[in-house]
């Protein structure tokens, strides 16, 4: 089992940065794919990028490729979430989470999940 428990969120302007850490207990950490999700208020959680554990290959939504970048340190197990050029509507919940799949794109391929970190873009 993993257990996992974000940081790093708080209160931004538009424009500015952030970097979430995720912090994983469990010594397989490097054998699995970690994820991070995000809520908004009355909106499903949807994927925002992925890190996986084979080959460190990752994914990012749309709206995050070119501005957020995942990043891993199995060593620390621990996954990053750098954020840049920050948007109010990236205003939500992040929520890291551990797969077991390869392909985790998915919010159901995810079995672990951390309680979430709230961020808050102003504008």
């Amino acid at each position: 089992q993993v257990q996992v428990v974000e940081s790093g969120g708080g209160l931004v302007q538009t424009g500015g940065s952030l970097r979430l850490s995720c912090a994983a207990s469990g010594r397989t950490f490097s054998r699995y794919t970690m994820g991070w999700f995000r809520q908004a208020p009355g909106k499903e959680r949807e994927f925002v990028a992925s890190n996986r554990w084979s080959d460190g290959i990752t994914n990012y939504a749309d709206f995050a490729t070119g501005r957020f970048t995942i990043s891993r340190d199995n060593a620390k197990n621990t996954v990053y979430l750098q954020m840049n050029s920050l948007k109010p509507e990236d205003t939500a919940v992040y929520y890291c989470a551990a797969s077991e799949l390869l392909i985790a794109t998915l919010k159901e391929a995810y079995d672990y999940w951390g309680q979430g970190t709230q961020v808050t873009v102003s504008s």
